[in-house]
């Protein structure tokens, strides 16, 4: 790694609708992970930076907090065309920083389009109720209300969905944002916050500060941030809902996931293999919805397992800027440390089918690469199952029945995401019933709900009482005010003939 490299750029702060560097000194490496090189620095905000960033979106706040329902779904749908339109320049630059590849890059920036035109319909989402005469001349209504400056604290693994699950909906709402992306993959929230600018985005209302532990400490302390959203490993979930709420804030934090999927005999077993490959190998295995563990009843587990190594020979691992299906991981540290499960797979009696280790790539060497992996026969005491592993690796277990992989599935800690294989509707409808786990897909191995519905897991996946976007999110990012009216004399505005025009 370069890292004595001087002449590479350093991407500031977005502050006020435009570039800040702010007073730390501090920077953190940008690698482009399928080269093995530094591409530029970024800086690692200080809590005055932070305290700067709050102080521009509370002025901010005074007005949009106040500008008409009409005039910010202008600026929302704006940014809604701009952002299609420019869709593919926002997939290089995920490509580039994360290393996924360019298929998997417009899959995300799709999915998070998605929650822009869920935001399209705030007038509607936001719309309060109306009780005409609920006492003698008296009537009872109730508002949703912005409740302020927010704060999204986003992972590394998609830097332009899971910012795009939280602040179109804030803003939209009336709320203005301050974003601390990861400092791994930062460019595309600087992207993005440029785009809302060119879109007409008042400054101010949406800002950018980068940074590490400080300037997340700095979100969750400070007096003036109404609310944290954050995405990310269970215990940082449960650090940043601790010390959030007892800050007095509203806080939804979703947190780690080790997410099976159940395979009954009757299954698909084609179909089962295809989903198994596309759920635990996509952006190279870096996803909180990602199949780790394929539970198969023990009749088609050997049949099954052929057919997922049989599939798995056919993916080419490389740049993602190339006909490739499976790029490096975000860091060498992080590929060394996925890496290391093998070797305790091999100590724990595992049968490590396909090594990700001996990986021929389309890419430079100095990548951080690791193939897809397949582990079989994994026993429940191996960290190899227990952790989340959060890489190309394909664990398989066991079980005899249907009713021991629900209560496999049930003993664990995390309640993320599950799918369930089978061509019994029976079975499917009392799966559904029974796990204990948030989001549950049906023949389907990455049970994402679209905008429209909401995002979250049970247990140790999510803090907090709201879930992600949707309708939860509308909440989220509302307060509900309801007033009882009596109006003793009509009046009225006078004559005017024109027809009545939204402003």
């Amino acid at each position: 790694m370069n890292l004595s490299t001087t002449d590479l750029p350093t991407l500031d702060h977005w502050i006020g609708g435009a570039t800040y560097a702010g007073d730390s000194t501090r920077t953190a490496p940008v690698h482009d992970p399928a080269l093995g090189t530094v591409s530029k620095h970024v800086r690692l905000g200080s809590t005055a930076d932070v305290g700067a960033a709050v102080a521009a979106a509370s002025a901010a706040y005074v007005t949009w907090g106040d500008t008409s329902i009409a005039a910010r779904q202008t600026v929302m749908f704006r940014f809604r065309e701009l952002f299609d339109a420019r869709r593919d320049e926002l997939a290089e630059i995920l490509t580039s920083e994360h290393g996924k590849v360019l298929s998997d890059a417009a899959g995300e920036i799709a999915r998070g389009l998605e929650v822009v035109e869920f935001a399209c319909g705030m007038p509607h989402l936001i719309k309060g109720s109306y009780s005409e005469n609920a006492s003698t001349g008296v009537d009872v209504y109730s508002l949703k209300q912005p409740i302020g400056v927010v704060g999204i604290v986003s992972p590394f693994n998609f830097p332009a969905m899971v910012p795009l699950w939280f602040f179109p909906i804030a803003i939209a709402a009336g709320n203005t944002v301050v974003l601390k992306p990861s400092e791994k993959d930062p460019s595309p929230a600087i992207w993005m916050a440029a785009l809302f600018t060119e879109a007409g985005l008042p400054d101010g209302v949406f800002n950018v500060v980068h940074g590490d532990k400080e300037a997340v400490d700095a979100l969750l302390e400070h007096p003036e941030v109404a609310s944290i959203s954050f995405v990310g490993s269970t215990p940082i979930a449960r650090y940043v809902y601790e010390n959030g709420t007892r800050a007095g804030k509203r806080v939804q934090a979703l947190g780690g996931a080790k997410n099976h999927m159940l395979v009954l005999p009757d299954a698909d077993l084609d179909l089962v293999a295809d989903s198994a490959v596309n759920a635990g190998f996509g952006s190279a295995g870096e996803r909180c919805m990602a199949v780790s563990v394929v539970v198969a009843v023990d009749t088609i587990a050997d049949e099954l397992v052929a057919k997922i190594r049989d599939r798995m020979g056919k993916l080419v691992t490389g740049d993602g800027r190339r006909s490739c299906d499976m790029g490096p991981l975000i860091t060498a540290e992080h590929r060394d440390k996925v890496a290391g499960y093998l070797d305790v797979a091999v100590a724990d009696g595992c049968d490590l089918v396909v090594d990700g280790r001996d990986v021929d790539v389309d890419g430079a060497a100095e990548g951080f690469w690791l193939g897809p992996t397949l582990v079989d026969k994994v026993p429940t005491t191996s960290t190899v199952y227990t952790d989340e592993i959060f890489g190309p690796v394909l664990s398989v277990v066991r079980v005899s029945s249907y009713a021991d992989g629900v209560a496999l599935i049930n003993a664990g800690p995390y309640g993320n995401g599950t799918a369930i294989f089978t061509n019994d509707g029976g079975a499917a409808r009392r799966f559904q019933r029974e796990v204990e786990i948030g989001m549950v897909g049906i023949n389907v191995p990455i049970p994402v709900p679209v905008a429209y519905h909401s995002f979250g897991g049970w247990k140790a996946s999510l803090f907090g009482d709201a879930k992600a976007y949707g309708p939860q999110g509308v909440e989220f990012f509302t307060r509900e005010k309801a007033v009882t009216s009596r109006w003793l004399d009509p009046s009225h505005g006078g004559l005017n003939l024109g027809f009545p025009q939204n402003s």
